[in-house]
């Protein structure tokens, strides 16, 4: 089983934590890892770019001229494709870039980042993470203590103490352990999990 240190908020060691083989201690599936995160950034995608067809753009409906005798290409509306303000030949139409790939990948996924952390040393766990009210400057303390700028925190549960610390931090998310994903753990440098929080992580992937 993996051990990592577990550090107190003045980011000093007070122990060790075994975590699960299974789930930290895995060869990472590069992928796999790319599937979910094309997946992950596919749902983000809006969708709502729109163009005209023929039958949806204004205007053209007379003849601009006669069909022979002037010398000049047939033409039957001012409005066809190939004229400047016509229409769109298989332009994009508002549309859902959802997809999903099986559960199994995306947990694969999941523990093959969390893994990733583990063995580039970019996982720090802390024992606890409280705040008696928000405060950005006491955040910023624990965050320099653990020597980490650009992090994803993530606790058991919603601490709105913590969250309301840390969302005004740039490069800094706070997050759920149940919203853990593999394109924000990717994006961030650093991977901070409380101590309840590995432990929820291991509860949902074991």
């Amino acid at each position: 089983m993996p051990k990592v240190a577990l550090y107190n908020t003045q980011g000093s060691q007070v122990g060790e934590i075994e975590l699960k083989d299974e789930i930290f201690g895995i060869e990472p599936n590069e992928s796999v890892v790319h599937e979910a995160v094309v997946m992950q950034m596919a749902s983000l995608r809006r969708g709502t770019s729109s163009t005209k067809s023929r039958g949806e753009v204004r205007g053209g409906g007379r003849k601009p001229w006669r069909q022979k005798g002037t010398g000049r290409a047939r033409v039957g509306t001012i409005r066809s494709p190939l004229w400047r303000g016509g229409a769109i030949v298989f332009g994009p139409k508002p549309r859902d870039y959802n997809y999903s790939i099986p559960k199994k990948k995306r947990r694969l996924a999941l523990k093959s980042v969390l893994s990733a952390k583990v063995q580039d040393g970019e996982l720090i766990v802390v024992d606890e993470l409280k705040f008696e009210k928000p405060k950005t400057k006491e955040m910023l303390k624990v965050l320099d203590a653990l020597k980490a700028q650009k992090a994803l925190v993530v606790t058991a549960d919603l601490d709105e103490n913590v969250y309301k610390s840390s969302r005004n931090i740039p490069g800094i998310t706070p997050m759920m352990a149940s919203g853990l994903n593999v394109y924000d753990i990717l994006t961030h440098d650093k991977l901070i999990l409380t101590k309840d929080a590995v432990a929820k992580v291991e509860e949902v992937l074991a």
